[in-house]
């Protein structure tokens, strides 16, 4: 992104946390097609009858933004930080409804009853996974504030720098620390 419509962004966040209520719908129009390439990032590791697209995603993670009156927006990568975040909660939101539904219920059929426990074990993984940042936001917050900013919203690690005032170095440490502390989380649960 350029560094004219960077700063474009900065200061449409600072107006709408100032309470200017036009800067957040002037704002969408800038950030919309990254934030759609945003959801498409998430969505492609989803199974493939997922019933979420990309704009409906976005669509919701911008009703859950408009709902942040309390926020100071510093830049935009803490916009795409929060933003990430938000898609996450929808995903998780979506999966937990799906696991809460009757087993098989509108499901594909199909012969082989693996692919069916496939799709329902992708949802079961979305939610452990959830839980599993929970935990390591309980014992390291920094820790699984990187791993939402690099995974879910897809910052680079200077970008996860300057949202978080650490170094790069830093990033990297607790990023790959934060990695390992899931793998074994989430081999718990296997």
């Amino acid at each position: 992104m350029e560094t004219n419509s960077t700063s474009l962004i900065t200061q449409r966040l600072v107006a709408w946390s100032n309470g200017d209520a036009e800067a957040l719908e002037g704002l969408m129009q800038i950030v919309y097609d990254e934030l759609r390439r945003l959801a498409k990032h998430y969505l492609r590791s989803e199974r493939p009858d997922h019933t979420l697209q990309p704009t409906a995603l976005v669509h919701e993670a911008y009703l859950r933004l408009t709902g942040q009156n309390q926020v100071h927006w510093q830049n935009r990568a803490h916009f795409f930080g929060v933003a990430a975040q938000m898609m996450r909660r929808v995903l998780v939101d979506h999966a937990r409804a799906n696991c809460r539904a009757k087993r098989g219920g509108g499901a594909y059929k199909l012969s082989l009853e693996d692919t069916m426990n496939l799709y329902q074990r992708q949802d079961e993984q979305i939610v452990e996974l959830d839980e599993a940042l929970t935990r390591l936001r309980e014992k390291d917050s920094r820790k699984s504030d990187v791993v939402e900013l690099r995974y879910f919203g897809g910052l680079s690690v200077e970008e996860t720098a300057e949202v978080l005032g650490i170094s790069c170095n830093t990033v990297m440490r607790d990023w790959n620390m934060a990695k390992a502390w899931l793998y074994q989380e989430l081999k718990k649960n296997d």
